[in-house]
């Protein structure tokens, strides 16, 4: 089965470790990131979205990350 996310956050190197730490645990990059100014909070903030071929069937209660 194929996994998506959606990884979003504050432009800070908080992100990027966010995104590291998924390509590490064996997610793969999908399209290209996205940065966009959070005027509610006055903050930039970046997405990325990362798939995952797993074994299994998949259940809408499945815990993403931990995949």
């Amino acid at each position: 089965m194929k996994l998506y996310r959606f990884l979003s956050a504050d432009d800070t190197s908080a992100f990027c470790h966010k995104v590291t730490q998924a390509l590490n645990k064996g997610w793969a990059l999908h399209g290209s990131p996205t940065y966009a100014f959070d005027a509610a909070n006055g903050v930039m903030r970046c997405g990325q979205a990362v798939v995952k071929e797993v074994e299994g069937t998949y259940s809408p209660d499945m815990k993403l990350g931990e995949q």
